[in-house]
């Protein structure tokens, strides 16, 4: 596998993975409810979704370089600042856009028709 391929695996994983909590009302996709998710609860999923993707990428790039950077624990030698976490949430955060829209705006509009 190459780079080029690595990064455009993990550029639809992290679309379908940051859209999946306001798709469904499943809870982890497994659990089901008659009340449907809250916010807070959709907004902890697609933490959780946001990281698995960061870990599916440290994979990515350890199988491809042999070696991942540091992480942001190892705060004495790490290559990734914050600044590289906060910018991969904004960007995981755009990617979430559609299904946010979808649930909380065109899906009652479309009911409503």
């Amino acid at each position: 596998m190459n780079t080029s391929v690595a990064i455009t695996i993990l550029f639809f994983v992290a679309i379908i993975a940051a859209n999946l909590p306001f798709i469904t009302d499943k809870v982890l996709l497994v659990f089901g409810s008659d009340k449907g998710k809250g916010f807070w609860l959709r907004f902890a999923e697609w933490f959780l979704m946001y990281l698995v993707v960061m870990a599916i990428a440290i994979g990515l790039e350890t199988k491809l370089y042999g070696q991942a950077y540091k992480p942001v624990w190892e705060f004495w030698n790490f290559s990734q600042n914050w600044e590289f976490y906060f910018i991969t949430i904004c960007l995981f955060l755009v990617f979430a856009l559609p299904g946010f829209l979808y649930h909380y705006d065109l899906k009652k509009y479309l009911k409503s028709k």
